[in-house]
């Protein structure tokens, strides 16, 4: 046998430096997009952080000009995020092109200020899903369709796909493509995963590809303990990957005997061993991976040439998280007290993550602090706790949600907050519940509801929300309202068209199957107090959506369907958080920053146009042109 392959090897091209023998793989040395990949994954635990250090280190690429992409690879078989619980697995983040993936999609979004598609969210589902859909109709010819090759395959061609589409506005194709594998290795789900990516660096020169492996060092009779890295390296080992550098997650720094150990053990050089050790704030992390060279390391492992572009416009610089870290940290900073109702507290952060990013930003640009009151809309005491908290705080915000518990409280919250002249935001469900508000208490139904809470009540005239007709009553997964769509601002006199700087079209994204019941429309206009101010069309018919309403005759009372919190960065706040924020405060803004929003967001493009025609794209606002501050605090 073996001379048989000395043969067989000396029988092939020279161009290929590999005999490969299993089937469907692509030679060695063969990278016809030019592209690197940065693969990061984890170990010993989860929670370690692999997202936040993906999206850190690709915005620090992003920083010296380079154009980065990333993709997220879920080993769950959901095919995607749309139907899992913001209790268990966090917030749905919604894209542009309509899909509902993993939150870390929007961290990345976020810090690289970059525009992702569904395409960049690989789950175990959606592969066996293509895979099988392709049997069915032929696709292999009869062949039996198998782990290796069939489903490596498709998620090679998957990443493959992602470095050759571009996420910014240079319109360039990616230079560097992050990929995190979900998960931690040694999970029997992410098995087939972890061989796709051995097979994917095993097809690339050794200079095309770079494994970081976070894991965490725990702290035993006084020292840092890195047995379970070791076990952790040498279980990737087994899977075909050996770690370029290694990211410990610890409670403080690493220690010079655990490095060496790490090194010795890992495989890895002591310079390539990175201290990733708790922060005190987020923008810290940037900060302490930018201490350690991270980019000179990684560049120089990929050979990477300096980039020809400059920095994006507008993307912090290392300055700019230094700014934020140190400002985030001053205690004397004015605190805004805001009461947040909603009905996923117990989840922790990730079932509101955009929604605090958002605030964050809004907080930094505006140099204040947050001081959030959390009221779990779902307990027994929630309407009490709202009479005693709403008179005492600053703002009240309404998250969105689905489902009927906790609706009155939340209804209560809205009331309370209008007649108390307490500056009040919804999203999504919160605007619904606005307009369920008004409907109790301005036109006099008593009743008024929402059809999710009486779906058997189809078409009741006390229903002030109503289901989409054009949605189906049958499927739940992916069958809402999704992704960009234009909203048109119908009255040039109100907040919300300060808020966008005077725009009459813009864009968001969306994520509801409800919508207000146009029937009520002429009833609210007559009484006068809320106002219709946004809208998908230019004119408000039995057919218009409903995007935002106001109440004119109060400090700040403004509900939005979309999601405004999914197109929020450091630099370019989102303006409806910025202005309920600010109102809060009692501070003034200029909103001519907000002009970035006309435009489509990096390449952004509505799922719908409603008519109406988009202004020209405007310049960006420098980060440095704005004062900053700490940001909020999660739930505990």
């Amino acid at each position: 046998q073996f001379l048989y392959f000395i043969a067989k090897r000396a029988t092939m091209p020279t161009n290929i430096s590999h005999y490969l023998p299993s089937p469907g793989m692509q030679p060695r040395d063969n990278n016809p997009d030019e592209v690197k990949f940065v693969l990061v994954t984890g170990g010993v635990c989860s929670s370690l952080g692999k997202g936040v250090t993906t999206s850190t280190i690709g915005a620090l690429l992003r920083g010296q000009g380079y154009v980065v992409s990333s993709v997220k690879i879920d080993p769950y078989i959901n095919p995607d995020a749309g139907l899992m619980s913001p209790v268990e697995h966090g917030e749905v983040y919604v894209l542009s092109d309509g899909g509902e993936v993993d939150l870390d999609l929007g961290n990345y979004e976020r810090w690289m200020g970059i525009q992702l598609s569904r395409a960049h969210n690989i789950t175990t589902g959606n592969v066996y899903r293509t895979i099988i859909d392709r049997e069915r109709q032929g696709g292999y010819l009869g062949k039996t369709v198998q782990v290796v090759p069939h489903f490596t395959n498709e998620v090679i061609d998957r990443i493959r796909h992602v470095a050759n589409t571009p996420v910014d506005q240079s319109g360039m194709k990616p230079q560097i493509v992050m990929i995190e594998l979900g998960g931690t290795v040694g999970d029997l789900e992410s098995t087939p995963f972890i061989e796709a990516l051995r097979q994917l660096r095993f097809g690339l020169p050794p200079e095309d590809f770079a494994l970081l492996h976070c894991t965490y060092l725990p702290v035993m009779s006084g020292g840092q303990k890195t047995k379970p890295t070791q076990h952790s390296c040498r279980t990737l080992l087994s899977h075909g990957l050996q770690p370029d550098f290694i990211v410990c997650r610890c409670a403080d720094p690493v220690s010079a005997d655990a490095r060496k150990k790490l090194s010795v053990f890992g495989g890895v050089s002591e310079r390539c061993i990175i201290d990733a050790h708790n922060s005190a704030t987020l923008y810290d992390v940037p900060l302490n991976f930018h201490s350690q060279d991270i980019v000179s390391k990684l560049t120089a492992k990929l050979r990477l040439k300096a980039a020809s572009l400059p920095p994006p416009m507008a993307f912090p610089t290392t300055e700019d998280y230094q700014r934020y870290s140190s400002i985030a940290r001053d205690p004397n900073v004015q605190k805004v007290r805001i009461a947040f109702v909603g009905k996923y507290l117990n989840a922790g952060a990730d079932a509101y993550f955009s929604v605090l990013q958002a605030f964050e930003h809004a907080a930094l640009f505006l140099g204040v602090g947050l001081e959030f009151i959390w009221i779990d809309a779902k307990n027994d005491d929630s309407i009490d706790l709202v009479e005693q908290i709403v008179p005492t705080v600053d703002g009240v915000f309404v998250a969105g949600g689905f489902g009927n518990a906790g609706f009155d409280t939340k209804v209560h919250a809205a009331h309370l907050a209008r007649i108390k002249k307490v500056p009040y935001l919804g999203v999504c469900f919160g605007m619904q519940v606005a307009v369920v508000e008004a409907a109790r208490y301005m036109l006099g139904i008593e009743n008024a509801t929402s059809e999710e809470l009486e779906p058997k009540q189809t078409g009741a005239d006390h229903h002030a929300i109503v289901f989409m007709p054009d949605i189906s009553r049958k499927n739940m997964g992916n069958n809402m309202r999704l992704g960009t769509h234009s909203v048109h601002i119908t009255d040039t006199t109100s907040r919300l068209a300060r808020m966008y700087n005077g725009a009459r079209v813009v864009l968001e994204r969306h994520r509801h199957r409800y919508e207000v019941n146009m029937k009520l429309y002429e009833r609210f206009v007559a009484d006068g107090r809320l106002s219709f101010v946004g809208s998908d069309t230019n004119d408000y018919t039995e057919a218009t959506r409903v995007e935002a309403v106001e109440v004119k005759d109060h400090p700040f009372f403004v509900a939005v369907q979309y999601h405004p919190e999914y197109r929020t960065l450091p630099t370019d706040p989102a303006p409806t958080y910025l202005a309920f924020l600010a109102a809060a405060a009692k501070k003034e803004v200029d909103f001519s920053y907000s002009s970035t929003r006309v435009r489509a967001f990096i390449g952004e493009t509505p799922q719908k146009l409603s008519g109406g025609s988009f202004p020209s794209e405007p310049q960006s606002r420098s980060a440095k042109d704005s004062p900053i501050s700490s940001g909020a605090a999660p739930p505990s």
